[in-house]
């Protein structure tokens, strides 16, 4: 075990790598960047969605008579004609910008391998300082949307399977398969539209993960606040994911269900219930529950953005979108750096798991 563990470690290492070097080579070439930004702050032309920034460090003035060069030169940069070349070259040397692309690749790797990702671009902060402010949410919306999930769809999946083929079975295949359907972001909407004082009821709140004073508020009161913030956000998420987890454990306990071992238990004069959960439940389950540290981190890092967005709430999910249109490299790959490294620790989790949970399957027999 221990050698199995200690050569998947060591794996990620080179993926990690190939990861970050793929990043770095499409940045290369993707069109914009910092410097671009500046100048089309100072020169007016920076307008809609990447004149988003929140924070200051980003209010650049150019040096020399009245602001500007006396002649235009020529520049690299669009928009850069008129703008002292003296003051181009400071923001190159700003962004790092100076150093040729293989060493700025280096530095980055070494850097990135003590966690410091530097600070932000256009926010005058850190960028590990600038994710752990927005981890309660995007901590919040994962964990809490997994449990809601499973809670929920397990029982609902090991119902459905013994009454396959039911009335019970039918009505409610068609209900989330229609939850499936339908877009989360568009969910949302219809439940502000509903209950958070668009058209009908105002009984939730629209934005942010606590109310204001939340610190102040009794220990009881801070709990049903901060759920009172997260209901609707939870249920536009959990939407679409009742229909895979339900399906996969109706389909899981189906398969069990036709075994040999199963017929064998009922004719020993076993009830329902100790064939269905002490004979079938640790086998079918098994997917299930090895899919539980995957299944977190895929609501962690992704399908939030819009939900974040609609209900303004200030996530890891926001913060990577408008790092991405902003062009704040050290964001973008602070935060991919992250999600990467965080991702391949989970693969690792739930192989782990799947070996905890059935005690015959053997990673070490094979190769990785």
């Amino acid at each position: 075990m221990s050698a199995y563990i200690a050569r998947r470690i060591l794996l990620m290492i080179p993926t990690l790598l190939g990861i970050m070097f793929v990043a770095f080579v499409v940045v290369q070439f993707a069109p914009g960047g910092p410097v671009e930004r500046v100048i089309a702050q100072l020169t007016g032309s920076d307008t809609g969605a990447t004149s988003r920034i929140s924070g200051g460090g980003g209010d650049f003035r150019p040096t020399g008579p009245g602001g500007a060069a006396g002649e235009a030169v020529n520049s690299k940069y669009r928009g850069a004609q008129g703008l002292d070349p003296d003051f181009i070259k400071s923001l190159e040397k700003q962004f790092g910008f100076d150093k040729p692309a293989p060493e700025r690749f280096a530095l980055m790797v070494l850097n990135y391998s003590r966690f410091d990702f530097g600070k932000s671009y256009f926010r005058d902060i850190s960028v590990i300082q600038l994710i752990k402010e927005k981890l309660p949410v995007s901590i919040s919306l994962g964990l809490w949307m997994t449990l809601i999930t499973y809670l929920i769809s397990i029982p609902l999946g090991i119902r459905k399977a013994v009454k396959d083929g039911s009335p019970f079975d039918t009505w409610t295949s068609a209900v989330i398969i229609i939850g499936f359907a339908i877009p989360g972001f568009l969910f949302a909407i219809l439940l502000i539209i509903l209950f958070a004082g668009g058209s009908f009821l105002n009984l939730f709140p629209l934005r942010g993960l606590t109310s204001d004073g939340w610190s102040q508020f009794p220990w009881y009161w801070k709990i049903i606040d901060y759920f009172w913030h997260l209901t609707l956000p939870l249920i536009s998420m959990s939407l679409s994911a009742f229909a895979t987890m339900t399906l996969l454990t109706k389909n899981s306990f189906l398969d069990e269900i036709r075994k040999q071992y199963v017929m064998t238990a009922r004719a020993k004069g076993c009830s329902e219930n100790q064939v269905l959960y002490g004979h079938i439940f640790r086998n079918a389950m098994l997917i299930v529950i090895a899919g539980f540290p995957g299944a977190f981190i895929r609501a962690f890092f992704s399908s939030a953005l819009l939900i974040e967005t609609i209900f303004s709430l200030d996530g890891l999910g926001l913060l990577s979108f408008e790092s991405v249109l902003n062009r704040d490299y050290p964001v973008v790959f602070g935060t991919l750096y992250i999600f990467s490294l965080v991702g391949l620790a989970v693969n690792l989790v739930s192989d782990l798991t799947y070996m905890w949970v059935d005690p015959r399957i053997d990673f070490e027999a094979r190769e990785v």
